[in-house]
């Protein structure tokens, strides 16, 4: 069921959430999945470390469009003083939603003790969210995972202890550290920490379609959703599951030459954020994607990756 959602003090349009993903929910994209519907747009993650160095980087991740919100801004680390310290330094940010990332997966996150590692560390959970709860006005919520394996499933202690300390919501990807992104996400765990807390639950993992959005409220109660790599090369998507909830019936995926124009767009986009010679070769993996499935794409993910310039993109998009 499509439904406005109150995250904290913070009205949501739907419940359908764009999840935060490194190298993926940077602005451009994030304008194209608004377009479409997403109810909140989840930024890439920012180290708290970095925003106190003054890393020079930082900056464009930091960038919000006027257009964009709701939006939640999500900080990753491990010392509970300099991630609060730093929610508040940049809290006049037009951000709607300060996301603490304990679920990332990635090595060099999780081998400084930061994303998913933290669920190893139910004390340190503890400090960092009830500092950070305190130390800013806007709401607080918490992104984390099945556990950190399967010898360590503790999705529900960490989800309470959000929640005694101030969380406004919390968001549960049915599967372990150690499982990546592969395998089958465990809906059971959502539904879990759905019955165990009050404040809202959103469902992460697997939704790749209106059935499953549908499937995974039916099966979780989860209050929200979050899609992740289902908006990949997708951002329709958001649009065809409010249009499935809204009506029952299935809209029409997108015919060629929507993608080419939507391709086309993001690619200006992304030129026009980041310059040319970045735009262009971050647009490579979404071409990648938004072409998945077409005729030919193969022959044409070899010949994007010789693409420097948005008109050689365009020449090789019109021949798709």
């Amino acid at each position: 069921m499509i439904r406005s959602l109150k995250i904290g003090s913070v009205e949501l349009p739907n419940n359908l959430i764009l999840a935060p993903m490194a190298g993926v929910t940077d602005l451009p994209f994030r304008l194209l999945c608004r377009e479409q519907g997403a109810g909140l747009l989840c930024m890439e993650m920012v180290s708290a470390k970095a925003i106190y160095y003054r890393n020079r980087n930082t900056e464009a991740l930091l960038t919000i469009h006027e257009q964009e919100p709701p939006v939640s801004l999500q900080l990753f680390g491990s010392d509970a003083d300099i991630i609060s310290e730093m929610a508040k330094q940049i809290e006049e940010r037009p951000f709607s939603i300060l996301d603490l990332n304990m679920g990332c997966p990635v090595p060099k996150v999780t081998g400084n003790g930061e994303g998913s590692a933290l669920m190893k560390d139910p004390k340190l959970v503890e400090e960092i969210v009830r500092k950070t709860v305190r130390a800013i006005r806007k709401p607080v919520t918490v992104k984390i995972r099945k556990g950190f394996d399967e010898g360590h499933i503790n999705a529900v202690e960490i989800a309470k202890i959000a929640e005694a300390n101030g969380a406004s919501a919390v968001a549960v990807h049915g599967r372990t550290r150690e499982q990546y992104y592969s395998g089958k996400a465990d809906w059971d765990i959502i539904r879990q920490v759905k019955e165990a807390v009050r404040i809202p639950v959103i469902g992460n993992g697997d939704v790749v379609s209106p059935e499953t959005a549908e499937a995974m409220l039916q099966e979780t109660g989860c209050d929200g959703i979050m899609i992740g790599r289902g908006a990949q090369g997708n951002p329709w998507l958001f649009r065809q599951i409010l249009h499935w909830m809204e009506t029952g019936e299935k809209e029409e995926k997108p015919t060629i030459e929507e993608i080419k124009t939507m391709i086309l767009r993001h690619a200006r986009l992304l030129e026009e954020y980041k310059g040319t010679y970045t735009g262009i070769r971050e647009m490579r993996k979404h071409v990648a994607w938004y072409t998945a499935g077409c005729p030919g794409s193969a022959k044409l993910r070899a010949r994007m990756n010789e693409v420097e310039s948005f008109s050689q993109l365009e020449d090789l998009i019109q021949r798709l």
